[in-house]
């Protein structure tokens, strides 16, 4: 699981990053493009090359006099709840035309969620929606174009509250040319993906824009046991009706990515030690998750035995002597044995067999009711 993780985390973070003469047929960039039509632009276009500005982790053209905001940034699992989203690097990037963002693309992180569902852990009730499981948010995974709806706009534009869904389609060669390229890194892998891309109109500042948004929802399956996460997503937009003028300018940024090597290894090689420790923590949470599984399933015999021993007016205790259970009647409070396996049941919490002088026995001990799971 480790090394899935590393690959995937690495594979998902430089896909929109491939160099354009490296871009073959199965490219998720390549088959974006089908669906976004070229066209010429009316005016000339100088393009200066810059550097990612938090790490310097790539560069890119973009046209002169745009600008940069966000870049890479790290998670903190100590304030996001656990390790999950910290063990590769994000991306929140922007070029944008001005300062508004009135023309800009703009590439959103690959953000990891857990579907409570499939864990034993989340059927009991533990975690819903809404919760946190190692630095995840518990989601039910949803479609594609669902996540872009509900959880990207959202994002995006957290103050609008209303938007037109002109367009959406949901890519299915899209999703299956990036299954292809997962197996042939991960063999052994059992993730299964879903793409779309979902076109929105919506007013900001008193402005009317167009906004196309792309997303790949990645089910890491029986491997990731609930985990699941988006890849490949970012959004264009301009203003309305302005979309078709842009395109060039968006493919020429998009292809234009140049990769720091040296950045690239110092990442692969820190994703592999955050991987270890992420993998020990993996393996403490199902450790524990077994032990939840366990106890419910104690409680649960508990109850049963319980309602059982009720029915039948019976009780269990503990003989003294051989620390073995021993089922007896319960129309007593009180329950006594001796090292001959005699036994003696009263009401009256003062009596004490030893100093009956009818017994002339000294070797009664009290027999205690077997203590309950949990205790």
């Amino acid at each position: 699981m480790k090394n899935i993780i590393l690959v995937l985390f690495i594979v998902s973070f430089f896909a929109h990053c491939a160099n354009k003469e490296k871009n073959n047929e199965n490219n998720i960039q390549t088959k974006v493009q089908k669906v976004i039509s070229k066209n010429n632009v009316e005016d000339a276009v100088i393009f200066q090359r810059v550097q990612e500005p938090k790490e310097n982790a790539f560069s890119l053209l973009i046209p002169k006099g745009w600008k940069l905001e966000g870049g890479i940034f790290r998670v903190d699992p100590l304030t996001q709840g656990g390790p999950s989203q910290s063990i590769a690097a994000k991306l929140d990037f922007s070029v944008k035309k001005d300062n508004e963002g009135s023309v800009m693309i703009r590439w959103l992180p690959d953000v990891l969620f857990f579907d409570a569902r499939y864990s034993p852990a989340g059927q009991m009730g533990l975690f819903p929606e809404g919760s946190n499981y190692q630095g995840m948010t518990v989601m039910n995974i949803p479609s594609a174009k669902d996540f872009i709806r509900k959880v990207i706009f959202n994002y995006t534009h957290p103050s609008i509250l209303n938007y037109n869904v002109i367009e959406s389609q949901v890519l299915n060669n899209v999703a299956q040319n990036y299954t292809v390229r997962v197996k042939q890194l991960v063999p052994y892998s059992t993730m299964s993906y879903d793409a779309a891309l979902v076109k929105i109109t919506y007013s900001e500042n008193n402005k009317k824009y167009e906004e196309w948004i792309f997303s790949i929802i990645e089910n890491w399956g029986q491997l990731g046991a609930g985990m699941w996460g988006n890849k490949e997503t970012f959004l264009i937009r301009t203003p309305q009706e302005e979309i078709k003028k842009w395109e060039p300018v968006f493919s020429v940024i998009q292809n234009s990515v140049k990769i720091n090597l040296q950045w690239l290894i110092g990442e692969i090689k820190g994703q592999a030690i955050r991987g270890e420790i992420a993998a020990n923590t993996q393996k403490e949470i199902e450790r524990i998750g077994r032990e939840i599984t366990e106890h419910r399933q104690k409680t649960n015999s508990e109850i049963n035995n319980d309602m059982y021993l009720t029915l039948t007016e019976k009780e269990e205790y503990v003989n003294p002597y051989t620390n073995e259970v021993e089922v007896g009647t319960n129309q007593w409070k009180h329950r006594w044995v001796n090292e001959s396996g005699d036994v003696i049941y009263t009401d009256n919490e003062d009596y004490n067999p030893n100093i009956d002088i009818n017994l002339n026995r000294s070797d009664y001990k009290r027999s205690q009711i077997r203590k309950r799971f949990p205790q």
